[in-house]
């Protein structure tokens, strides 16, 4: 029996909740026992520490697995539509690219990736262009978003040099007002296909097809 009936799941899913209202800097294990209204032992009756804790918050974030393509779906809009969706999980909490950016994702993780890659060589993908094709979008899609919410901290606690950028950069604010910002939607797609271009190319193997946006 573990201490006050505590649940692992529980645990994990507080953590989650904490992180949204604290961020990952001011996550901590006095923190969450407080939350939960337990003591510091309890948690650890769980988990050895507090790197562990992250661990299983990543792959509690990162565990739906989003599965093959879909019925015509070809290879380049199944990766673009993984690319979003990944795009939208990391953004689904926050610090949620810093928090699995820094995390082992385990083995349940590791087996989806293996059956992504498996579906890659199906489809005319040698093993080392799909392991490198997904791994370029994986790591553009965390980056991106690391980004992107650095920015929104940075904005949220009043630090935004938009106005510097108006007077002394023209050629960057009308960049943005042609294609939007560094960190937007559009950014996003914009990146992604050219990182598709380069595997389409990279891979003369895989079946051809046209460039798609959005999932």
């Amino acid at each position: 029996m573990t201490p006050k009936g505590l649940a692992r799941d529980t645990v994990v899913r507080a953590a989650l909740e904490l992180l949204d209202e604290t961020g990952l800097d001011g996550l901590s294990m006095r923190r969450l026992a407080a939350r939960l209204g337990v003591q510091n032992p309890a948690l650890y009756w769980h988990f050895r520490d507090k790197q562990e804790l992250l661990d299983e918050m990543a792959r509690e974030l990162l565990g739906p697995d989003m599965g093959g393509p879909r019925a015509g779906e070809t290879w380049r809009g199944w990766l673009t539509r993984r690319a979003h969706r990944y795009r939208r999980t990391l953004l689904s909490h926050r610090d949620g690219a810093r928090l699995v950016s820094g995390a082992d994702p385990g083995l349940d993780v590791a087996r989806a990736f293996e059956r992504e890659l498996a579906t890659l060589v199906e489809l005319g993908f040698t093993p080392a262009q799909g392991l490198h094709a997904i791994g370029a979008i994986s790591h553009y899609t965390l980056g991106f978003v690391l980004n992107e919410q650095a920015r929104r901290e940075r904005a949220a606690g009043g630090d935004d040099p938009a106005a510097v950028y108006a007077r002394e950069f023209p050629l960057t604010v009308a960049a943005v007002r042609q294609g939007g910002a560094p960190t937007s939607d559009d950014a996003f797609a914009y990146g992604l296909r050219l990182i598709l271009d380069g595997v389409a190319a990279r891979a003369p193997s895989a079946p051809e097809d046209q460039p798609e946006d959005q999932a």
